[in-house]
């Protein structure tokens, strides 16, 4: 184990970084508890001359919980459901996967 995903480890722990939920297959029955660091940045969009700002949800998840995610999984945080849509990305180190949401 590296030391960043040691890092990564103690971060993932900490219930001032992330939280419990819940990881739900779109393809078949299986699920499985997953600690998740909540994002919530603005996304601007132009359109013409104009730009839009849109409320977003994204998600850290380690790959260590998540091996594989799919567009379509379903993420339960607390009493709120939300959709995996687009890709998952993961990061540099490929230990982290970024998932973004929409509610269900």
């Amino acid at each position: 184990m590296t030391v960043f995903a040691a890092a990564m480890d103690r971060i993932y722990a900490n219930s001032s970084m992330a939280v419990a939920a819940l990881w739900i297959s779109a393809t078949t029955s299986e699920e499985r508890p997953i600690r998740v660091i909540r994002r919530a940045p603005d996304r601007i969009t132009e359109f013409g001359a104009g730009r839009l700002v849109s409320d977003t949800m994204m998600v850290d998840v380690r790959v260590y919980d998540l091996p594989d995610p799919r567009p379509g999984d379903l993420i339960v945080i607390g009493a709120d459901s939300f959709t995996v849509q687009g890709e998952p990305i993961r990061d540099r180190e490929r230990l982290i996967w970024s998932l973004d949401l929409r509610p269900s």
